[in-house]
């Protein structure tokens, strides 16, 4: 654990700029996560770690740069019209194409997210919520679907729903409301829903978000768990410090949209930059 060895590249961003009107949000960043690993990206509020994820997710088109998925490019971009003068970052010029992908075609490929705030279709049950994520890779159409010429497909989908929630320690609660689940129960439930869609790269916004120490300490071994049952490659933003230094194999670290570090767990948490960013102090102060 937490050893630094480079591998095959799952995700990689390169030159990433997400700029709002003059506001840049995400700015010139390069990051890269390698198969099997668990990777933090790690900042003060407001930092654009989230918008990072949007960028990857294709919620947003980035200003400019490009993304890499499996070392294919799925996703590159470079400033139009009036943003070709108010462009603020690096790069300009270098990136010459568009490619850009909606958000469930990039889950098709194989990544999944959660979200910050808890995104479950809150009055269906907790085996729908599941059932649903699963029907994103169903080959049934409108015809098959009402002649039930999809019937062995749908089977197999329900089982294969089942069999996940029975994995996740969720099936006992399989016919309750979403909404009725406690905290911790819903944070899993939105895990479980991401790994119906058969992802190889999960990305996690905030999963301990809300949680108290018990939870947390549960959601580390479970992060754990679930990333060696699915063989996943899992890229996470998280502000509780302990299940970061704790679980992440490399951490980076970002402020106004800007890499200021990048390491191992222990040279992150020595690293004075990193230090004057959540304190807003120098460590020789």
């Amino acid at each position: 654990m937490h050893e630094n060895v480079k591998g095959e590249s799952m995700l990689r961003l390169e030159n990433v700029t997400m700029q709002f009107g003059g506001v840049v949000s995400v700015n010139n960043l390069s990051m890269e996560v390698n198969k099997g690993e668990i990777v933090s990206l790690i900042g003060p509020n407001g930092a654009g770690k989230t918008t990072a994820f949007n960028v990857i997710t294709g919620v947003y088109a980035p200003t400019n740069g490009a993304v890499y998925f499996k070392g294919e490019k799925i996703i590159e971009n470079y400033p139009k019209g009036k943003m070709r003068k108010l462009y603020a970052s690096e790069n300009y010029g270098k990136y010459k194409n568009t490619i850009e992908k909606t958000p469930d075609q990039i889950t098709k490929l194989g990544v999944a997210r959660t979200f910050q705030n808890i995104r479950l279709f809150k009055e269906l049950s907790v085996f729908e919520n599941v059932l649903i994520a699963k029907h994103m890779r169903q080959r049934a159409n409108l015809f098959s679907a009402t002649f039930m010429i999809n019937y062995a497909e749908e089977k197999k989908n329900r089982e294969d729903c089942m069999r996940l929630l029975e994995i996740l320690g969720l099936a006992d609660l399989k016919d309750e409301v979403a909404s009725s689940l406690p905290y911790g129960k819903q944070r899993r439930l939105e895990i479980a829903r991401a790994l119906a869609t058969s992802p190889e790269l999960l990305l996690l916004d905030e999963p301990a978000a809300g949680m108290n120490p018990q939870e947390t300490m549960e959601l580390t071994q479970f992060i754990r768990r679930i990333k060696d049952d699915f063989k996943l490659t899992v890229f996470l933003i998280e502000h509780h410090m302990n299940l970061v230094m704790d679980i992440s194999d490399r951490i980076y670290v970002i402020d106004f949209g800007k890499e200021i570090a990048t390491g191992i767990p222990a040279e992150i948490q020595n690293n004075p930059r990193v230090i004057e960013a959540y304190l807003g102090v120098s460590g020789d102060e």
